[in-house]
């Protein structure tokens, strides 16, 4: 079992650059899962890590070392305390982490069902409970354009709660294309019209449309949307955030297809 102490480390160095570098991520097609739920999720639908990396104080916690049983032909690397938690953003970090190759979207069908197209979204807890609201309402393939935060991000991956790996994650897409070619309805919410959401018929084939959290979507976008509903706020409240307003569309689509 290799054990870690020291910050001049190659391997620590490469740890600290994949969870705090997008680019990085990208360059090695690797990406950092932490927490046992996470690694657990990924072992029941992909199968091994690449590498386990433990916290010194996490070899002695019974949830970590029941998991490492799982992963007998896996010898983890273990870190100081202090080496895991500059990794780490947790304040109080999870103390077991895993090394897997970046998982990659299956081809998109010819004839999409229900997928998103988020633009622009920016806040990472945003898009993880995006993802997860996603997977939970049974879609399968998300597009995200180019400037969303990394789907791959630590903090959008512990968000998404294994949500990713029950996805086809399109990142960089041209989310203006997609809108013009989908055969089905294009919904975008708006404060622009008078129509509910409730509504509208969300059965069928389905593109919905979810902007960035200050400006929303943008006019460009928005002009491929071919319905344009609002979601009821008799609260008073002006607006949702982008990850509130995505699960209340979908889950108005779940109601209506599941009668």
């Amino acid at each position: 079992m290799k054990h870690i102490s020291s910050r001049e480390n190659p391997f620590f160095k490469n740890l600290i650059k994949l969870a705090q570098s997008s680019r990085e991520r990208k360059k090695q097609g690797l990406t950092l899962i932490d927490g046992t739920h996470l690694i657990e999720v990924y072992r029941e639908r992909v199968g091994l890590p690449q590498i386990l990396v433990v916290s010194e104080s996490g070899m002695q916690n019974r949830e970590i070392t029941t998991l490492l049983k799982k992963f007998a032909v896996l010898q983890p690397v273990v870190l100081d305390d202090g080496l895991f938690k500059d990794i780490s953003n947790l304040v109080t970090p999870a103390g077991v982490m895993a090394v897997i190759p970046t998982p990659q979207p299956e081809k998109i069908p010819e004839k999409l069902d229900l997928c998103l197209a988020c633009e622009g979204v920016q806040d990472p807890g945003n898009l993880g409970s995006i993802l997860r609201s996603a997977a939970a309402a049974g879609v399968q393939h998300i597009f995200l354009s180019k400037d969303c935060v990394s789907a791959w991000a630590p903090r959008v991956t512990r968000a998404g709660q294994g949500a990713h790996f029950l996805l086809s994650i399109h990142e960089g897409a041209d989310l203006f294309s997609m809108a013009r070619s989908f055969s089905g309805k294009v919904v975008a919410t708006t404060l622009d019209t008078t129509v509910s959401l409730f509504d509208m018929d969300l059965t069928g084939a389905l593109m919905l449309l979810i902007g960035n959290e200050g400006a929303g979507i943008s006019a460009g976008l928005m002009a491929f949307a071919n319905h344009k509903v609002k979601i009821p706020m008799p609260g008073g409240m002006e607006s949702l955030n982008a990850a509130a307003a995505a699960a209340v569309c979908l889950f108005e689509r779940v109601r209506q297809t599941n009668k």
